[in-house]
């Protein structure tokens, strides 16, 4: 038994902070919260002391709130040594994956309890790196959040996921299969996710648009036929998984809310018409707004350089257009867009787009936990998994404390304190 003492816990549900803040946690498991008096919800002593068997940590004034969550991270690149031009072509798996623990442990130290690994495209041998990345994590062998593996990203040939058009190589370098995500047609399409699935993906990305480093068309041009989506999306359905698509432009994002698909990634060119049929849909976004502000094209080809100045104001009005309307937004960074362990950032440029900082810790956390469709997390309540971080001070009054987390629990055990 273990019981963590400090300031205040936010109730991500009533929108406040209670005080102080006790939090009893049994194993992997939240099984008691302070309320105003002190006292424990659950086995309480009558005068509101706080009696425990084990370990107490105070934890002083920092305030707690449930561990957060990253909806769209890639922590098999990125990261110290890599290097943008030579890496898709000189990292082998091997590498890729020691590389990955240092990223999943900045993602974790920075509080981040819990991830979705949004994509492979790069060269694997068919292995899913995402996977054994999280058997390794889950078998605590390393350190590093939760994570929501989806095997190789679908894309098309050329599309905006295939690694070989962001480095323009010529024919016959760095030669991808169907099992590496490169599928064309419904046969193709089905035969890529049925491997991913096969080899332990918890969901399914698609390329469904260009975006602002494709080399070639627009950014919001569509890659796959409604008819590829439909077919990737029935497939992944039928086995109980969800499809999230990189996706920027209106009519993009209207055909894969029409084919099914329950995530858009980016989103930056939708407009109000497509605004409203994701509140219809029930479609989540996963607005990557940050982007917008801090994702470096000084050194990219003039032609990209045109797109990011076209996309980023877009991105911004669209994120705020979209959670004016209702959109569920969830968190998500990108990383290694923004360099990995500095997500937080993504919080604060919600904020600045408009949000709350509730509703921002509220896409975080609970908004996330739905999306990924679980219920065991994203609140601190008993019976939930002791995923807990600590910030000095009130997130609700300034969402940027959330970038000093100076402590991390995650299922019950202290990572960084």
């Amino acid at each position: 038994m273990l019981t963590l003492k400090a300031a205040g816990i936010v109730d991500i549900d009533a929108g406040e902070i209670v005080r102080p803040g006790i939090l009893r946690i049994d194993g992997d498991r939240i099984v008691g919260i302070g309320g105003p008096d002190g006292a424990l919800e659950d086995g309480a002593l009558e005068d509101g002391s706080i009696e425990v068997q084990g370990e107490v940590i105070d934890l002083g004034d920092l305030i707690l709130l449930p561990g957060l969550m990253d909806m769209e991270v890639n922590l098999l690149m990125g990261g110290r040594g890599e290097t943008v031009h030579l890496s898709p072509i000189q990292d082998d798996p091997p590498l890729r994956m020691l590389r990955a623990v240092g990223n999943a442990r900045r993602t974790l130290r920075a509080g981040f309890t819990t991830v979705r690994n949004l994509g492979l495209f790069v060269k694997t041998g068919g292995y899913l790196l995402d996977v054994a990345l999280m058997k390794a994590i889950d078998a605590g062998w390393i350190d590093g959040p939760r994570i929501v593996p989806a095997g190789h990203a679908i894309t098309p040939t050329g599309g905006h996921l295939d690694p070989t058009m962001f480095s323009a190589m010529m024919p016959g370098v760095l030669p991808m299969t169907v099992e590496e995500g490169i599928a064309d047609g419904v046969s193709e399409v089905r035969h890529a996710v049925r491997y991913q699935i096969k080899h332990g993906a918890k969901l399914i990305k698609v390329c469904a648009s260009g975006g602002v480093m494709s080399h070639t068309g627009t950014a919001g041009a569509q890659h796959y036929s409604d008819e590829e989506l439909r077919a990737i999306v029935d497939e992944a359905h039928r086995r109980g998984l969800r499809v999230a698509a990189h996706c920027h432009g209106a009519d993009a994002v209207r055909s894969a809310v029409e084919a099914g698909i329950d995530c858009i990634e980016h989103g930056f060119l939708i407009d109000d018409d497509v605004i409203k049929l994701m509140v219809a849909h029930g479609t989540f976004l996963v607005p990557t707004t940050y982007l917008a502000d801090g994702m470096d094209v000084s050194k990219a080809a003039p032609e990209l350089q045109a797109k990011a100045a076209i996309m980023f104001p877009a991105a911004r009005a669209s994120a705020k257009a979209a959670a004016d309307a209702g959109v569920r937004i969830a968190v998500g960074t990108d990383a290694p867009a923004i360099p990995h362990g500095k997500n937080a950032l993504e919080l604060a440029a919600l904020v600045s787009r408009g949000m709350t900082p509730l509703a921002v810790l509220r896409a975080a956390t609970v908004t996330a936990a739905e999306l990924i469709n679980v219920t065991d997390r994203g609140r601190l309540a008993p019976g939930l998994l002791a995923d807990v971080i600590g910030v000095p001070g009130d997130p609700l009054q300034d969402i940027t404390v959330t970038q000093d987390v100076r402590f991390v629990m995650k299922g019950g055990k202290v990572f960084d304190r």
